[in-house]
């Protein structure tokens, strides 16, 4: 997708600062923070949106969040909390249209969000 921003970034055209990358996915520090730790989580498969899966993305989408899992920990959030957002579709608050996981914390979080 030779429009999407985060598939400019898994193939290095757009610099970021990244934290973490395997064969499958990629984790970067997103450049405008909502909280002291806040990372974006991407597979490097373009996908639109949560509402783009399909039964054959089980294992990539089981693979994010088990590495978000270890992220967590190395970041030093895991013990105190964190909060993990995909946002989907225009009311939803997507902007970017690759499926995309915000992994925030080292704040406190208030319910309902937004």
């Amino acid at each position: 997708m030779t429009d999407c921003i985060f598939c400019k970034i898994v193939s290095k055209e757009i610099p970021s600062e990244i934290i973490y990358e395997d064969d499958k996915l990629i984790a970067f520090k997103d450049i405008d923070p909502q909280a002291p730790v806040h990372i974006i989580v991407i597979p490097k498969k373009h996908i639109k949106s949560l509402n783009e899966l399909d039964q054959n993305d089980s294992t990539l989408i089981g693979h994010i969040f088990l590495t978000i899992k270890e992220l967590v920990k190395q970041l030093g959030i895991k013990e105190k909390g964190y909060r993990v957002v995909n946002n989907c579709g225009e009311l939803g608050g997507q902007t970017v249209p690759h499926i995309h996981f915000h992994v925030l914390g080292d704040r406190k979080f208030s319910w309902p969000p937004g």
